[in-house]
């Protein structure tokens, strides 16, 4: 091999001229790297050539070839290379040599070790890190980090010595290299470290925990970019590692980055690696966090770095504290509870909106808004108090506060509509109000502002209108429709969008009102749906599909029917734009239609669901990912590698710590080799498409009914793949779709199909394909459930099997052990040790439920008490065997400390009861006694269902003497809660007392109780225990009591008013057992039933 050559071509790699360095590289890939020599040579350059950037690129080069040619040098040359390159690397006077080199002996140590060769390297390394000189010591305690770093694993049984070395080289005097190396080797350790098995290890990394963070705080206070991003980097690999390596020192730790974050002086990297650190802490150590509660000083932290950085979002490189900010007080919001991020944020939203200064103004609005997504019930409960100062801001002078009120109204209604809507004059106002003076000032210094507050009116709007109802929208439509409709053609399509997606939910809320504007409005919007020169115009064209796919929906069929052609047509188009977005919206568009037209759209469901089968039919290949750091404006974009369109999604360490200095240290390298390569994650958009694809083959099963049937094969083939599928979007879609599909196909059974009845075996047996595809389906979900890591795909499960189990009956779960292993999950839930819950801390003691939980976190478990209560309801008695396991959770989380807990678990014991029936009778002294408590319990709904369920049990329990003694205690608890119809109060004491009557009316005061009873009737709210109401008056009717019969009078007007509308009042069974009242009075008193019309009609 030419040397002289060789040595030319890589010199050529290094030169300014790109074509020339191309075709350097292709002839040293194809005619020189090709060959062992090679290696050779450029661990010869690596030693002892002049040039420090020929020596990097030599050492680069050499680290890629060992692998592949290292076996092939003759073993005669080994040992002498060896010595030369290790000499040479403690020699190297210059850093990103020295690393690269460090690397390179960590490849070649790597191979020889497993080969029993160069046994003597960790033994020279840890003698030189703490005898040689500072440059020794520097050389190498790197090369011993690059060894743990690439094979660790073969170095566990010298953990002992290497904690030894490194307690004494992390306070090494002279070098912040070698304490920062010895930072560095320590995070492998920790990585590799067996905290379970090797206590001692496990002290001596706890004990070396402050002397690292202290390494750290020497950096930041030094202004060292370098090592303050590895130390950075360091304590962000630990919080991947077992959580008892930082426990002893994490207050401490999370003290010490509050503070960084805090301090207004530092360098905002340094702050923004702070904070970062404060995300993934609540994150993956939120029990840790919890734990600490800290909640209040972190707000107060948080509130005054939002308002000292007010504008850092409007900075033209991307970069921004606030946003920062803002993700760590989301990811708080729905990972703490509510007492400890909520509450404290409100009261500092209370103060920072008085305020004086504009900035505290602007950061109290965002905070509140941006904290809305993780808390809206808690909020919601909140919004009474809150209103008048979102109100007040609103109108605030300062065009700044406006703008953060506008948006802050913006992300409140995206969670809270329903409740804000109850002020929906004094918001709609003061946003159109807002609109207006916004568009009357978009040019002038104040004009990027106003830009901003249009499309947050406009978006406001569209969010606030789902919690109105048809004729509360009525009086707005004739002033802000035209107004919405003429920024239709104004040039910001942001303008344009917004205004549209605005028009589009005022349609669908308003409904058949909306038509006089109908037919311009879709003729404006139609240029929109053809539009595709850009991302812009196409971004445009989906909002407006969306938005007519509203007005399909308030319309309905007819009036929307000409523009259904065209419309699908421009669907069609958008499959072959290469877009995503415009497929997905295409997809979402066909299933608002499907609901529309229902089984009319069967037309179109051959191209339809052969377009949905094509996208489920596509591979979803892995990319690596690699963008420069310079790609962070990629974050949330689509691009093409590999030939794949995939969607950048954020930064990864995944591979740990890299340690090592980039190439750009040299200004003289080249453009190519000028880039500091960073991992980046990706989500292929395939994966993203198939998500909506599945939502909108849902809606096509669910609403085109007996027309889906010839696809429903085929579309189960390919749906049960993807429930495996590693996207978590896509196994919650996938699930969800399997659990539609069977739903539909239950519904187009035979209609004289008797209607499925509870318990096990079943009684009314459907037909052998519904059976089939239950198996298959309840195999797919019990095979997810038990070890899904993510919450959303298990509140899918949950929410999807809870109502199929409501819809179907027990027919879904009459499978062998089906019932068994989902008792399991839903108690691994209960108890919050299943995988979505636990986020690799450590799992609860057993036996312990955490009593405080964000509300994200009370969701999955709410969502396993509906399973509970669904289920109770399909197998009947046959829950009462499992019951003994589930009543120990049940009645922790009905003592919790938290309303919605108590209230949640007593409505499910309810639930449990009526289920259960007579089986409830062994359980019947542990749940009358907390039944009892809970009747005098704070929150009103707990009381509420507390007399629901007491009132059960007194009907089915068969422990007649227990239950009697029980009556007068209850009939003292029932009688505030006759005095109030807050939480249904009332309805359900009235229907405790009826089946109390019902049961054992010997063991009441009749003559007191009934006419009290019928003076609480009829029931305002609750119509469902208008049953046990009129059973218990029937039955007295039918036994003759003289009580009820003297009360004729007043019971008539009663039974004519339930006789009425509205129909849910009574169930067809309790309707027709007044009626035979009716006649039977009718027969004694004549007089009496004619003076109600209705009342003569029945009979």
């Amino acid at each position: 091999m030419n040397q002289a050559k060789f040595v030319e071509l890589l010199e050529s790699v290094l030169a300014p001229d790109t074509t020339r360095v191309k075709a350097a590289t292709e002839t040293l890939r194809k005619e020189y790297y090709t060959s062992p020599e090679s290696l050779a040579l450029l661990l010869q350059i690596l030693s002892s050539h002049d040039s420090p950037q020929l020596r990097q690129l030599a050492a680069t080069q050499a680290r890629s070839l060992v692998g592949r040619h290292w076996a092939a040098v003759p073993a005669s040359h080994k040992a002498q290379i060896r010595t030369h390159i290790l000499q040479a690397t403690l020699s190297e006077q210059t850093a990103i040599v020295r690393h690269a080199a460090a690397r390179v002996i960590s490849e070649i140590a790597k191979i020889d070790v497993e080969d029993e060769e160069w046994a003597d390297l960790p033994e020279l390394m840890q003698h030189a890190a703490e005898t040689g000189s500072p440059q020794e010591r520097e050389v190498s305690t790197y090369i011993l980090f690059t060894i743990l770093e690439s094979m660790g694993d073969g170095f566990m049984h010298r953990f002992h010595e290497l904690f030894g070395l490194f307690s004494k080289t992390i306070h090494d005097p002279d070098s912040a290299e070698v304490r920062m190396n010895t930072m560095l080797a320590l995070s492998k350790l920790g990585f590799l470290l067996d905290a379970d098995n090797d206590e001692e290890s496990l002290e001596m990394f706890q004990n070396a925990l402050p002397s690292m963070v202290a390494i750290l705080k020497q950096a930041i206070e030094a202004g060292d970019e370098d090592r303050i991003m590895q130390g950075f980097e360091v304590f962000q690999t630990l919080l991947d590692c077992d959580p008892k390596l930082l426990n002893v020192h994490f207050r401490d730790l999370v003290q010490f980055m509050i503070q960084i974050a805090s301090e207004d002086n530092l360098d905002k990297e340094t702050r923004s690696q702070a904070l970062n650190f404060l995300i993934n802490c609540v994150m993956y150590r939120k029990l840790k966090l919890q734990g600490l509660r800290i909640g209040e000083q972190l707000i107060a932290v948080l509130m005054k770095i939002l308002a000292e950085t007010a504008d850092d979002s409007e900075e033209d490189d991307g970069f921004s504290i606030v946003l920062l900010v803002l993700s760590l007080l989301t990811f708080m919001s729905q990972n703490l509870p509510p007492s400890q991020i909520i509450v404290p944020l409100l009261h500092a939203f209370k103060t920072y909106s008085a305020s004086a200064n504009v900035r505290e103004r602007r950061a109290g609005i965002t905070a509140l808004g941006t904290s809305a997504e993780g808390a809206p019930e808690f909020i919601d409960t909140q919004l009474k108090d809150l209103n008048p100062i979102i109100l007040q801001l609103l109108e605030d002078p300062e065009v700044k506060v406006r703008e953060a009120a506008t948006n802050g109204v913006k992300l409140l209604a995206d969670h809270l509509s329903e409740t804000m809507g109850k002020e929906h004059q004094k918001y709609i106002s003061a946003l159109v109000q807002n609109l207006n003076v916004a568009m009357g000032n978009l040019e002038g210094p104040d004009g990027k502002t106003n830009i901003n507050i249009v499309v947050n009116c406009c978006s406001a709007i569209d969010s606030l209108v789902d919690g109105l109802e048809p004729e509360d929208i009525k009086q707005y439509l004739a002033g802000i429709i035209p107004h919405l409709s003429r920024l239709f053609a104004h040039p910001e399509n942001k303008i344009k969008s917004a205004a549209i997606g605005a028009v589009g939910s005022i349609a669908e809320c308003a409904k058949d009102a909306f038509l006089p504007y109908f037919e311009q409005t879709m003729n404006t919007l139609s240029e929109f749906v053809h539009i595709k020169e850009d991302d812009e115009e196409l971004d445009l064209r989906c909002m407006t599909l969306d938005a007519m796919g509203n007005m399909a929906s308030a319309v309905g069929p007819e009036p929307f029917k000409r523009y259904v052609q065209p419309l699908m047509e421009s669907t069609e188009e958008g499959l072959h734009l290469d877009n995503s977005r415009l497929k997905e919206t295409g997809y979402l568009f066909w299933g608002t239609l499907a609901k529309v037209y229902e089984e009319d759209f069967k037309t179109f469901l051959p191209g339809v669901v052969q377009a949905l089968f094509k996208t489920l039919e596509e591979e979803d290949e892995t990319v690596d990912v690699e963008l420069g750091e310079g790609a962070s404006d990629l974050v949330g974009k689509e691009v093409v590698i590999a030939g794949q369109k995939v969607k950048v999604v954020g930064p990864s360490n995944a591979g740990g710590i890299d340690g090592d200095d980039s190439y750009d240290d040299f200004d003289e390298m080249t453009d190519d080799e000028d880039a500091d390569w960073d991992d980046l994650a990706g989500i292929s958009t395939v994966v993203e498409e198939q998500e909506v694809a599945l939502e909108a083959m849902a809606d096509l099963m669910s609403h085109t009914k007996k027309e889906y049937l010839p696809y429903l094969a085929r579309s189960i083939e390919l749906i049960l793949p993807l429930v495996d599928n590693s996207y978590e979007l896509v196994r919650r879609a996938a699930i969800g779709t399997l659990f539609r599909a069977y739903a539909t196909l239950w519904q187009l059974q035979d209609e004289n199909l008797q209607k499925w009845q509870p318990g096990l075996p079943l009684k009314v047996l459907p037909s052998d394909d519904i059976m089939k595809l239950g198996g298959v389906v309840m195999k797919a979900t019990v095979g997810l459930w038990k070890d899904e890591d993510d919450s959303a795909v298990i509140l899918e499960i949950n929410r999807s099997l809870a109502d199929t189990l409501k819809l179907c009956g027990p027919a879904i779960v009459s499978g062998d052990k089906i019932i068994e292993k989902a008792v399991e999950v839903l108690l691994s839930i209960l108890k919050k040790t299943h995988p979505c819950q636990l986020e690799d801390e450590d799992e609860p003691e057993e036996g312990d439920v955490p009593q405080e939980t964000s509300e994200d976190d009370w969701y999955i478990v709410d969502s396993a008490l509906d399973v509970i209560a669904t289920l109770a309801a399909a197998i009947g008695d046959r829950l009462a065997p499992m019951w003994k396991h589930l009543e120990k959770p049940l009645l922790q989380y009905a003592s919790s400390s938290e309303n919605a807990q108590r209230s949640a678990a007593i409505g499910t014991i309810a639930d449990a009861i009526r289920g259960m029936r007579k089986a409830v009778t062994p359980f019947t002294s542990t749940l009358l006694k907390v039944l009892l408590h809970r009747m005098s319990d704070e929150d009103p709904l707990t009381k509420s269902n507390a007399a629901f369920a007491i009132g059960l049990l007194v009907e089915f329990s068969d422990k007649d003497s227990e239950i009697k003694r029980a009556y007068n205690p209850i009939l003292m608890k029932l009688e505030p809660l006759l005095q109030t119809q807050e939480s249904r109060q009332l309805d359900n004491a009235a229907g405790c007392i009826s089946r109390m009557i019902m049961k054992h009316p010997e063991n009441l005061p009749l003559d007191e109780v009934l006419p009290a009873l019928i003076g609480l009737l009829p029931l305002k709210e609750d119509y469902e225990e208008n049953e046990p109401i009129f059973s218990m008056i029937v039955k007295l009717y039918s036994s003759g009591n003289n009580t009820i019969l003297g009360l004729t009078p007043r019971v008539l007007p009663i039974v004519a008013h339930v006789m009425g509308p509205p129909d849910t009042q009574l169930t067809a069974t309790t309707r027709e057992q007044l009626i035979q009242l009716v006649k039977f009075v009718y027969q004694n008193q004549p007089a009496l039933v004619q003076q109600y019309p209705i009342l003569l009609q029945v009979i």
